[in-house]
């Protein structure tokens, strides 16, 4: 038997959205006739559906020419399957056959493959969003400085900000969210608050910047508008940042990122180290 990672993988097909043929996938998953492969096909289908799943995205009917004798081309009918099709098959095929027991370990270690990038993929997005809106927020904060606002009236401006956006204060949001008082609120927001707030601040730097507008009331003013009109964008599709649940604490997942880089360096470090060592005993 093949390696199903190899075969199943040399099947899939793409064109802006991977696909696979059932055609071509029922021999690499140990059955031998097309007619007995529609039994684990059927059963796939009825399970899609029992999960609240559209057959009809997953297993699309299709017909396909083939050559046949004498270079004459015929019709066969046939499925272009989903991923999530072919899982389905997997779980409904014969257990007893060897590649339909491959085939399920296989899709349980891609799964959890899968999972585990997009959870990091989520968390390299919200810590560089987080980023931008520090950097934001300090050229912000700087900007109405040099206008005539005073520390304690930049905080006031921002918060400001944040009941335009939220409906709520600083504090309250943070009472809300149960966020530390010492802490600060953009550490525990969700990815899509934190680009929201971070256009909102670029709205009222340029705006400010624009309009010639100099004092904590006026440029307070600016940044109420510019938080009204992101809350109107986000709450149009059906987004209240208010009620989106908290994040764990950037802070925390910095230290994880930085953990794991680290333990990745010190990994690539050993195997550099291995390397040089085994081409040192072969040139010896």
């Amino acid at each position: 038997m093949q390696l199903l990672y190899k075969t199943f993988d040399d099947v899939r097909h793409e064109n802006g959205v991977e696909y696979w043929y059932a055609r071509e996938l029922y021999p690499i998953l140990g059955y031998s006739r097309w007619e007995t492969f529609q039994t684990p096909i059927t059963k796939a289908q009825d399970s899609c559906t029992a999960s609240g799943g559209d057959v009809n995205d997953h297993f699309q009917v299709i017909e396909r020419s083939i050559k046949s004798g004498m270079e004459l081309e015929k019709k066969i009918p046939d499925f272009k399957l989903t991923r999530y099709a072919c899982y389905l098959i997997a779980l409904n095929g014969n257990p007893q056959k060897e590649e339909i027991a491959f085939a399920q370990a296989y899709f349980v270690t891609q799964t959890r493959k899968l999972e585990v990038l997009e959870q990091r993929m989520g968390e390299l997005e919200r810590l560089d969003a987080r980023m931008k809106l520090k950097i934001t927020e300090k050229e912000f904060a700087d900007m109405i400085f040099s206008r005539g606002v005073e520390k304690d009236g930049i905080g006031r401006v921002k918060s400001r900000g944040d009941r335009a956006l939220f409906g709520y204060s600083t504090k309250q949001m943070k009472e809300r969210l149960n966020v530390p008082l010492k802490k600060a609120l953009a550490d525990f927001l969700p990815n899509v608050t934190l680009k929201a707030k971070d256009l909102a601040a670029a709205m009222t730097i340029d705006g400010t910047r624009r309009k010639g507008i100099r004092g904590e009331w006026d440029i307070g003013q600016e940044h109420h508008v510019n938080n009204i009109n992101v809350r109107e964008a986000l709450t149009k599709s059906d987004i209240y940042p208010e009620n989106l649940p908290p994040e764990e604490d950037i802070k925390k997942l910095e230290a994880k990122h930085r953990k794991e880089m680290k333990l990745l360096q010190e990994k690539h470090q050993a195997e550099l180290q291995e390397a040089a060592k085994k081409l040192k005993g072969d040139s010896n």
